[in-house]
Protein backbone atom coordinates (compact mmCIF):
# COMPACT_ATOMS: atom_id res chain seq x y z
CA UNK A 1 0.00 0.00 0.00
CA UNK A 2 2.85 2.41 -0.73
CA UNK A 3 1.52 5.67 -2.22
CA UNK A 4 4.72 6.62 -4.06
CA UNK A 5 2.95 6.20 -7.39
CA UNK A 6 0.67 9.09 -6.34
CA UNK A 7 3.26 11.32 -4.62
CA UNK A 8 6.01 11.02 -7.22
CA UNK A 9 4.41 9.33 -10.21
CA UNK A 10 6.36 8.20 -13.23
CA UNK A 11 3.82 10.05 -15.37
CA UNK A 12 1.09 12.64 -14.97
CA UNK A 13 -1.83 12.76 -17.38
CA UNK A 14 -3.47 15.85 -18.89
CA UNK A 15 -7.15 16.47 -19.56
CA UNK A 16 -6.56 15.98 -23.28
CA UNK A 17 -5.01 12.55 -22.72
CA UNK A 18 -7.59 11.40 -20.16
CA UNK A 19 -10.52 12.46 -22.34
CA UNK A 20 -9.26 10.58 -25.42
CA UNK A 21 -11.07 7.46 -26.53
CA UNK A 22 -9.91 4.95 -25.62
CA UNK A 23 -8.95 6.59 -22.34
CA UNK A 24 -5.71 5.56 -20.66
CA UNK A 25 -7.51 5.58 -17.29
CA UNK A 26 -8.57 2.05 -16.33
CA UNK A 27 -12.22 1.23 -15.67
CA UNK A 28 -11.19 -0.23 -12.32
CA UNK A 29 -11.40 0.72 -8.64
CA UNK A 30 -8.59 2.80 -7.23
CA UNK A 31 -7.14 6.02 -5.87
CA UNK A 32 -6.30 9.04 -8.01
CA UNK A 33 -4.08 12.01 -7.21
CA UNK A 34 -4.13 15.57 -8.55
CA UNK A 35 -1.00 17.67 -9.11
CA UNK A 36 -1.07 21.27 -10.38
CA UNK A 37 1.45 23.02 -12.60
CA UNK A 38 -0.04 26.33 -11.44
CA UNK A 39 -2.04 26.22 -8.23
CA UNK A 40 -5.48 27.78 -7.81
CA UNK A 41 -4.27 29.91 -4.89
CA UNK A 42 -1.00 31.70 -4.11
CA UNK A 43 -0.73 30.00 -0.69
CA UNK A 44 -0.60 26.51 -2.20
CA UNK A 45 2.53 24.90 -3.63
CA UNK A 46 2.77 24.04 -7.32
CA UNK A 47 4.12 20.85 -8.80
CA UNK A 48 3.08 18.36 -6.14
CA UNK A 49 0.19 16.21 -4.98
CA UNK A 50 -2.55 18.40 -3.44
CA UNK A 51 -5.68 16.20 -3.58
CA UNK A 52 -6.62 12.53 -3.69
CA UNK A 53 -9.93 10.88 -4.50
CA UNK A 54 -11.25 7.36 -4.74
CA UNK A 55 -13.56 5.39 -6.97
CA UNK A 56 -15.77 3.85 -5.97
CA UNK A 57 -16.55 5.15 -2.52
CA UNK A 58 -17.56 2.64 0.15
CA UNK A 59 -21.25 1.70 -0.01
CA UNK A 60 -22.52 -0.74 2.59
CA UNK A 61 -25.90 -1.46 1.02
CA UNK A 62 -25.29 -1.37 -2.73
CA UNK A 63 -22.60 -1.61 -5.38
CA UNK A 64 -21.28 1.59 -6.92
CA UNK A 65 -20.93 1.86 -10.69
CA UNK A 66 -18.06 4.34 -10.30
CA UNK A 67 -14.49 3.56 -11.33
CA UNK A 68 -11.27 5.48 -11.91
CA UNK A 69 -12.07 6.30 -15.55
CA UNK A 70 -15.54 7.69 -14.81
CA UNK A 71 -14.42 9.79 -11.82
CA UNK A 72 -11.26 11.24 -13.35
CA UNK A 73 -13.04 12.12 -16.59
CA UNK A 74 -15.90 13.70 -14.62
CA UNK A 75 -13.50 15.88 -12.63
CA UNK A 76 -12.08 17.22 -15.89
CA UNK A 77 -15.42 17.90 -17.62
CA UNK A 78 -18.26 17.72 -15.08
CA UNK A 79 -19.55 20.36 -12.69
CA UNK A 80 -19.15 21.44 -9.08
CA UNK A 81 -22.36 19.70 -7.98
CA UNK A 82 -20.80 16.32 -8.75
CA UNK A 83 -17.15 17.00 -7.97
CA UNK A 84 -15.84 18.31 -4.68
CA UNK A 85 -12.51 18.90 -6.44
CA UNK A 86 -14.19 21.19 -8.99
CA UNK A 87 -16.11 22.96 -6.20
CA UNK A 88 -12.87 23.58 -4.28
CA UNK A 89 -10.89 24.72 -7.33
CA UNK A 90 -13.65 27.06 -8.51
CA UNK A 91 -13.96 28.65 -5.08
CA UNK A 92 -10.19 29.13 -4.86
CA UNK A 93 -10.15 30.68 -8.34
CA UNK A 94 -12.92 33.10 -7.34
CA UNK A 95 -15.63 31.76 -9.65
CA UNK A 96 -19.21 32.59 -8.67
CA UNK A 97 -21.12 29.60 -7.31
CA UNK A 98 -24.82 29.63 -8.25
CA UNK A 99 -27.91 27.60 -7.46
CA UNK A 100 -29.11 25.92 -10.66
CA UNK A 101 -32.16 23.98 -11.84
CA UNK A 102 -34.54 23.45 -8.92
CA UNK A 103 -32.17 25.46 -6.73
CA UNK A 104 -30.80 22.52 -4.74
CA UNK A 105 -27.71 21.95 -6.89
CA UNK A 106 -24.85 24.44 -6.98
CA UNK A 107 -22.44 24.88 -9.88
CA UNK A 108 -20.45 27.70 -11.43
CA UNK A 109 -22.96 27.95 -14.29
CA UNK A 110 -22.16 27.12 -17.90
CA UNK A 111 -19.60 29.90 -18.34
CA UNK A 112 -17.93 29.33 -14.97
CA UNK A 113 -17.72 25.56 -15.44
CA UNK A 114 -16.22 26.12 -18.91
CA UNK A 115 -13.66 28.52 -17.40
CA UNK A 116 -12.83 25.93 -14.73
CA UNK A 117 -12.53 23.10 -17.30
CA UNK A 118 -10.15 25.27 -19.34
CA UNK A 119 -8.08 26.12 -16.24
CA UNK A 120 -7.90 22.43 -15.32
CA UNK A 121 -6.88 21.47 -18.87
CA UNK A 122 -4.00 23.95 -18.61
CA UNK A 123 -2.93 23.23 -15.01
CA UNK A 124 -4.31 20.01 -13.50
CA UNK A 125 -2.54 16.70 -14.01
CA UNK A 126 -3.65 13.37 -12.62
CA UNK A 127 -2.21 9.98 -11.78
CA UNK A 128 -3.81 6.87 -10.31
CA UNK A 129 -3.24 3.49 -8.83
CA UNK A 130 -5.61 0.56 -8.95
CA UNK A 131 -6.82 -0.62 -5.54
CA UNK A 132 -9.62 -3.12 -4.87
CA UNK A 133 -10.88 -1.33 -1.74
CA UNK A 134 -9.73 2.27 -2.28
CA UNK A 135 -11.56 3.59 0.82
CA UNK A 136 -9.14 1.60 2.98
CA UNK A 137 -6.13 3.37 1.43
CA UNK A 138 -7.82 6.80 1.34
CA UNK A 139 -7.95 7.17 5.13
CA UNK A 140 -4.30 6.16 5.45
CA UNK A 141 -3.15 8.61 2.76
CA UNK A 142 -5.11 11.54 4.16
CA UNK A 143 -3.76 10.92 7.65
CA UNK A 144 -0.14 10.66 6.44
CA UNK A 145 0.16 13.19 3.61
CA UNK A 146 -0.18 16.97 3.31
CA UNK A 147 -3.26 17.19 1.07
CA UNK A 148 -4.57 20.75 1.45
CA UNK A 149 -7.44 20.37 -1.02
CA UNK A 150 -9.00 17.37 0.75
CA UNK A 151 -11.58 18.26 3.41
CA UNK A 152 -13.09 14.91 4.40
CA UNK A 153 -11.05 13.19 7.16
CA UNK A 154 -8.49 16.01 6.96
CA UNK A 155 -9.17 18.37 9.88
CA UNK A 156 -5.52 18.09 10.91
CA UNK A 157 -4.37 19.87 7.73
CA UNK A 158 -3.31 23.50 8.20
CA UNK A 159 -5.39 24.59 5.17
CA UNK A 160 -8.59 22.79 6.26
CA UNK A 161 -10.38 25.56 8.18
CA UNK A 162 -9.54 28.18 5.56
CA UNK A 163 -10.80 26.03 2.68
CA UNK A 164 -13.92 24.98 4.58
CA UNK A 165 -14.74 28.65 5.31
CA UNK A 166 -14.13 29.70 1.71
CA UNK A 167 -16.51 27.03 0.42
CA UNK A 168 -19.13 27.92 3.08
CA UNK A 169 -18.96 31.59 2.04
CA UNK A 170 -19.40 30.67 -1.63
CA UNK A 171 -22.46 28.53 -0.79
CA UNK A 172 -23.95 31.31 1.34
CA UNK A 173 -23.51 33.86 -1.47
CA UNK A 174 -25.11 31.40 -3.91
CA UNK A 175 -28.15 31.04 -1.63
CA UNK A 176 -28.58 34.82 -1.65
CA UNK A 177 -28.58 35.03 -5.47
CA UNK A 178 -31.49 34.13 -7.73
CA UNK A 179 -31.51 30.62 -9.21
CA UNK A 180 -29.60 30.48 -12.47
CA UNK A 181 -31.01 28.52 -15.41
Amino acid sequence: MEPTSLIGPDRLWSAHEVLLRPSPVPAAPGVYGWHFEQTPHKDLPAGRLLYIGIAPRYMANRTSAQNLRKRVRYHYRGNAAGSTLRLTLGCLLGLELRRVGSGKRMTFGKAGEATLSHWMADNARVCWMEQDKPWELESHLISQLDLPLNLDQNRHNAYHSRLKELRAQARQRARELPISF
